[in-house]
């Protein structure tokens, strides 16, 4: 299976590793590129379109997390950070659980381990929210897309431009593929990786806005003390996408954690 990367960057200083940066459901590798020149400043960026997504037309039967973990495995650097946002940072997760010795450090941006709220996780995404986009997806999926933008900005100091900016970049590359869309909702509505957070034995960081409205601020740290070693950033006036909204701020924040990964 065909998988778009595109690698940028100074590799000259052996010592540091290989950046790879995983987009969210519905975009494509394009939503990095605001912080693409701070990155490469010092490290080797690749970032990705994953399979049904921007310039990766081709979509897998089963869009699982182990799925898209092993076609990952194949076009990735032999070992890396991994920066993943949202269901990006679930499959970086799931990459770092089935390939570790791959991984140097994990960098999870407004990812939740589980979205979905449920008994032992009260400060999830209600199901019947993400039920509903599942149910739209059918009907038509591009405005389905714009309403699920319409949340991850939310809350956000910035929420308007940041709007435009993602509307802008995920429809850049045609459409995303609707069975890569449903397969990626699948996971978001269904997926629950809490159990194994504590086999991760990387340094990693977590990312959060404080205003984020599909990985709240409680669920963040409930999320860090899964890990065995994770520190966490709450970015003060964000939402879904800090990176988007406050990049120096986001910046502040990733760049001395891939900086000490020699």
């Amino acid at each position: 299976m065909n998988i778009f990367t595109q690698t940028t960057g100074n590799k000259s200083v052996d010592e540091n590793p290989d950046v790879v940066l995983i987009h969210g459901w519905g975009m494509n590798g394009d939503v990095w590129e605001g912080i693409l020149p701070a990155l490469t400043k010092k490290h080797r960026v690749t970032i990705i379109d994953l399979p049904g997504h921007g310039r990766s037309l081709e979509t897998p039967h089963d869009y699982t997390l182990p799925k898209l973990a092993a076609l990952l495995a194949n076009v990735l650097p032999e070992k890396s950070i991994l920066v993943g946002w949202s269901l990006g940072g679930m499959i970086a997760t799931q990459f770092t659980l089935d390939y570790p010795q791959r991984v140097n450090r994990l960098a999870l941006v407004a990812s939740a381990p589980q979205f979905v709220k449920g008994n032992d996780w009260p400060d999830g995404t209600d199901k019947d929210v993400l039920d509903g986009f599942a149910d739209d997806l059918k009907q038509n999926y591009p405005q389905t897309i714009n309403r699920f933008i319409a949340i991850q900005a939310m809350g956000s100091d910035f929420a308007r431009e940041e709007k435009r900016t993602l509307r802008e970049r995920v429809f850049r590359h045609g459409n995303p593929q609707p069975a890569a869309l449903e397969g990626g909702l699948d996971i978001l509505r269904r997926e629950n990786l809490r159990p194994r957070l504590s086999e991760i034995n990387c340094p990693c960081l977590l990312i959060a806005g404080e205003h984020d409205a599909l990985f709240r601020r409680a669920a963040a740290q409930k999320t860090q003390t899964l890990f065995k070693h994770a520190d966490l950033n709450i970015i003060k006036g964000a939402g879904h996408a800090p990176f988007l909204s406050h990049p120096d701020v986001f910046l502040h924040s990733l760049l001395p954690f891939i900086s000490h990964s020699k």
